[in-house]
This record gives structure tokens, sequence and C-alpha cells, in this order.
């Protein structure tokens, strides 16, 4: 069988083109045609969690990388907080060996900035830079300013990129949510925008004194923001990121329900605005999902209780298209481009010939129960959406395939 694509919307040369696309197999038969196909870059997501080794029990990365490919991913980078923590080369091996044997597209690790994630002691940072894609304590911020301007002179001497996840301890009191109206209502300790901003502009300052290439994770307050942009009027060797949840929702749309739970959380009407301002000028550089999965159990425990992080890998396009593309907000080129061509020029990934087939009409709701991620928490659960993804081709073989296609490809994974 072959499929032919009518009239399909290709994305080259950052802008879209529409051609008559034609996928065949080895042996074709007949023709299935579809039309409002979008061909889209084989996305790449720089701040993903696949939670192997010592986590498996949340994810793997077989059914995070299969996650992905259904998603539309054909590279993602994966954060270091695992066990043991890739802080040497001889703790970076089993996860080296875990994707190896069962990654279904490219996996990207990154190595650990201190030894355990501690902030105590520079990992080895030398031994793991040819098999990392860059350095990061995510999930934990470096405290002490010594500690982040030794690592960031590291990191410059090897040439690796330091993806910091800032967060200022001093600054949490054991919030849950953000610091505004809904925690004030709902009687939760908040956690204050300063916490993110403030270690954001202390690290901009090493980052430029150093000559370090630095890059912001999941970037959610207005001031960030700002921070950022300036530091990039400057000439600094600065990017950041944020996530599709962080420019869509705001603390309004909480629910008493651990699916709304994140870190950092989703902020006020403010933030999210100033984030797409961000997306729009080029402040912002990477839309990334911090997909990190956790057992039901762990996120069944209400909105206080239950541990931080969402999935995003299977949502996040559909998610970005419905509620910012479709209303005119956002222009598709943009998402396109911070999905897939800045997280790789950035990172320094391969350039490839990787791309998805998204049928840009087809209207569902998000089921989690179809997730081929382990995670099931998302707090896009029952929103009705536009653009499924209909198949992931990764050096020229199918990575996912939707039962539209299945007779012409396999099935996919």
């Amino acid at each position: 069988m072959s499929v032919r694509f009518l009239g399909a919307q290709v994305y080259e040369g950052g802008v879209f083109v529409k051609k008559d696309v034609l996928f065949p197999d080895a042996a074709p038969s007949r023709e299935v045609s579809f039309s409002n196909c979008f061909i889209l870059p084989g996305f790449a997501d720089v701040h993903v969690h696949l939670r192997e080794p010592g986590f498996s029990y949340k994810e793997t990365i077989a059914s995070g990388t299969r996650a992905a490919a259904h998603g539309g991913y054909t590279a993602v980078c994966a954060m270091p907080n695992l066990d043991p923590v890739p802080d040497a080369l001889a703790s970076l091996q089993p996860e080296l060996r875990a994707i190896a044997r069962d990654a279904v597209i490219p996996v990207f690790p990154y190595g650990a900035l201190t030894r355990g994630e501690r902030g105590a002691e520079l990992a080895d940072l030398a031994a793991m830079a040819p098999y990392v894609c860059g350095f990061s304590d995510d999930g934990r911020g470096v405290q002490d300013a010594g500690m982040m301007e030794a690592a960031m002179r590291e990191c410059r001497r090897l040439g690796k990129l330091l993806a910091a996840h800032c967060e200022d301890n001093s600054l949490l009191r054991g919030g849950c949510i953000h610091d505004g109206p809904y925690a004030g209502a709902h009687s939760h300790r908040g956690i204050c925008s300063e916490s993110e901003w403030r270690q954001v502009e202390r690290d901009l300052g090493l980052a430029e004194k150093t000559g370090c290439r630095y890059h912001v994770c999941h970037v959610s307050t207005k001031e960030s923001v700002a921070l950022v942009r300036a530091a990039k009027k400057r000439g600094a060797d600065v990017s950041c990121e944020t996530a599709p949840h962080y420019l869509v929702l705001t603390d309004e749309d909480l629910q008493e329900d651990g699916r709304f739970k994140m870190n950092p959380p989703v902020r006020e009407k403010a933030d999210r605005d100033a984030l797409i301002e961000g997306v729009l000028d080029g402040t912002i550089d990477c839309i990334a999902t911090d997909h990190a999965p956790h057992s039901r159990e762990e996120k069944s425990r209400g909105l206080e209780k239950s541990l931080m992080g969402v999935v995003g890998l299977e949502t996040a396009f559909p998610i970005l298209y419905t509620k910012l593309v479709l209303p005119g907000v956002v222009p598709l080129e943009k998402i396109v481009e911070l999905l897939s061509v800045r997280p790789r020029a950035r990172f320094g990934l391969p350039e490839t010939r990787d791309f998805s087939v998204f049928d840009m009409g087809c209207a569902y709701r998000i089921d989690p129960e179809t997730f081929l991620s382990m995670g099931r928490a998302t707090p896009f659960a029952g929103e009705r959406v536009y653009g499924k993804n209909l198949l992931t081709v990764r050096a020229g073989k199918a990575v996912w395939c939707g039962a539209e296609l299945a007779d012409c490809f396999g099935g996919g994974i």
C-alpha cells in the first residue's frame, strides 16, 4: 500500500508549502489519501524525565521514547535525577546501556553538575562530557553561588551547555502551588515567583562573567522572561525554555488534584502573557515538556501532598495548536520553530530529515489511558483538541503509526 497526503502542508525553510506527498512501502498495491495534513520536522524535547535507571516503576527508556514518538518527537534529552545519579562515567553507564538497548528514538542524556546533585562538590564533568548533551542538577537549584560559578567555568572549558533548574530554597517555605489568589482562597502555602527569578538573576550574572553557555529550564515568571531578554540584549550566550502548561494555564485553572501540581507551578495571567510575549519576540528559545511521570499512587494524594510533575510528550503539540495557534495567538511556524528547529540548534543535536504527520482537522479528547507513557497525570485530561499524529518517521523508519496507517507501515510501535 502507498499513502498519498493530498495538499499536505510541508514545513520547509521556516515556512509551510503545499504539496502532494507520497510515502510508498516496499511493494505498494493501493493508495489511501488524506487531506488537511501537515508534515512537521521531528520535534526535539530538551527536558524529559525517563526515570531509568532507578525509578522504572514510573517510566522506562522504552515507554518514554514510545510516548515521545507518539507525540511527534524524534529526539529527547534526558534529565539526570536518577539512581544512580550520573555524576561520573561509571554511574552514567547504566543509563547509556538502557538507551542503547531500549530507546526507539535518540536519547541524549544530561550529566549531573554536582555529586549526587547535592550541590557540594562538582561531578566528574570532563569524563562525562563526550557522552552527554549538557550538564544539570535538574530538580534542585544550586544554592551556592561559588559552586555554580565553578560549574560554569568547567562547562565553558569543556564546551558544554549548562541547563539550570533555578530555585532559591530559602524562599520556598514549604509551598506547593503559586503564591497567588488560588493558594490564598484554599489555604495552601504558596511558592513565590522570586524563588525562581532571583536565582535566574544570579546565574545570568555568573554566565556573563564566565562566558558559559547557559540555559534556563522551565521558565514560569514574567520577571525571568524580562531578565533573559535583557541578558540577550547585552550579548550573553543564554537561552531558556518554557512548557506548554505555563503557556496555556494560570493558577485560576487549578483544581484540588495532583495532576495540577508541577515545579515550578503554573502562575498568574500576567506571567502567562509574558511567556507568550517571550515566545513571539524570540526571548524563549524552546518549548520543552518537562515530562515527569509518577505512579498513580504518587499523584493521587491531592494538590498539596502529591509529588510534583506531569506528563507532556503526548499532549504538547495538540494543546499548543488548539490553545495558541487556532485562536491566532501564536503562528504555527513559531510553535514548530520552538519544538524542533531551535532546540536542535541550541543543544547541538544532529540535524535530520525526521518528520511527523499530523491531521490538523481531527478533533479528539485527551484520554490519559491511551498514553504510551506509564505516567497518566496531565492537567489536560478530557480537553478537546485538534491535531492528531498519524505517523512519526525517524531515519526512514516508522517509529509511531496510528491505526489509520497501520496497514501501510506495519502498525509502528
